[in-house]
């Protein structure tokens, strides 16, 4: 989501600037490579660029194609192919061992509805969407190659497939219904992770930081007027000066959003931690030592204890073991784990991981 909210501010100063602009989308792979179908790039006219398609090794050659694209105002879809290590093609050794497909655009600044501008009905929303793009390999510059929002789909067809890929939530890329030319991108664009913290403490400040680095979105919520104030979180979404008790009330929760218990003070923690429980979050994470959270979850569960549903969200102490002592790597180890979690990983050691990095099941999660 933070790649597509900065393509948009990106667009709307070149816009204003009279440039002329075009959209480079990762569509489809083959191998290994750096970025995944969807990632995405803005070039400007003038040679500029937003977002990334690679770690870097591709964007100068595709910003040239994209400007030839900007002059012809016709799409193409660039292929390249990074496992022949003789290609000098585009003037690098990049290793990665795969075939990648890019499918660039050239965006109308007088279509309402381009691309760019459709993005502004997704970008501060909190639900599930999908971005669909259709492109060909074999007939690479098709005039109907091109991306719209799920909404805007204005085939039966295409649009009850693209409805059972968004239900299902994986991105997938696939031949078009009844065509062996054409492909589509079905692009899942799930809402920013939103953290809520309850507690406005120095040790909160660059955990917020962060977060704003990372495109998430941050809410911080304390009961003291010394603490829950604009000027202690300048980067933070939204600060609430609140009861525990009301914080629930005040944000609704879903699967994307966090709530880290931050406070310092254990019976806010106990309030907010029993009006959360049960709610759509899939991360609860709580500072402090583990009998802090084995006292606390004993309290909310009673003799009954926890169901496993409840359970399975609550991360105390929260983060993951880095070794962490300061609170800006106590906020890297609560941001690393928060991300695993979200993705359905492990949080181990890459270099023990023995299969591929990116997986259809790691999709799923």
């Amino acid at each position: 989501m933070k790649e597509l909210r900065d393509i948009y501010k990106a667009y709307r100063e070149a816009t204003s600037l009279g440039k002329r602009t075009a959209l480079a989308t990762v569509v489809e792979i083959s191998g290994s490579s750096y970025r995944q179908p969807g990632a995405r790039m803005l070039i400007t006219d003038d040679g500029n660029f937003t977002g990334a398609i690679s770690g870097g090794c591709l964007e100068g050659d595709a910003l040239r194609k994209a400007l030839l694209v900007i002059r012809s105002n016709n799409p193409n879809v660039v292929t390249y192919d990074t496992s022949d290590e003789e290609d000098a093609a585009i003037g690098v050794a990049l290793g990665c061992n795969g075939i990648i497909h890019i499918l660039i655009e050239p965006i109308d600044v007088n279509n309402p509805l381009n691309i760019i501008e459709q993005l502004a009905e997704i970008l501060d929303s909190r639900t599930t969407n999908l971005l669909v793009t259709r492109f060909s390999i074999k007939n690479r510059k098709s005039i109907s190659s091109g991306t719209t929002l799920f909404n805007n789909v204005n085939s039966s067809e295409l649009f009850h497939r693209a409805s059972e890929v968004l239900n299902n939530g994986v991105t997938t890329s696939e031949l078009l219904p009844g065509d062996t030319q054409e492909k589509v991108l079905y692009d899942v664009i799930h809402p920013a992770l939103r953290l809520v913290i309850a507690g406005g403490g120095n040790d909160v400040m660059p955990l917020v930081q962060m977060a704003d680095v990372l495109g998430w979105e941050s809410i911080v919520a304390d009961g003291r007027t010394t603490h829950a104030t604009r000027q202690r979180f300048p980067l933070a979404t939204q600060v609430l000066l609140t009861r525990p008790a009301e914080l629930a009330e005040k944000v609704l929760a879903d699967d994307r959003t966090i709530f880290l218990l931050m406070t310092h003070n254990y019976n806010y923690d106990l309030v907010v931690l029993r009006s959360v429980l049960d709610s759509a979050t899939k991360y609860i994470g709580i500072l402090g030592p583990k009998n802090k959270t084995e006292k606390l979850l004993a309290e909310v569960s009673g003799k009954e204890g926890l169901t496993s549903e409840q359970a399975e969200k609550i991360y105390g102490p929260t983060g993951l073991d880095t070794g962490a002592e300061n609170a800006q790597e106590i906020a890297l180890s609560i941001c690393a784990e928060i991300n695993s979690v979200i993705n359905g990983r492990r949080g181990g050691n890459l270099r023990k991981r023995q299969i591929p990095i990116h997986t259809e099941e790691d999709q799923q999660a």
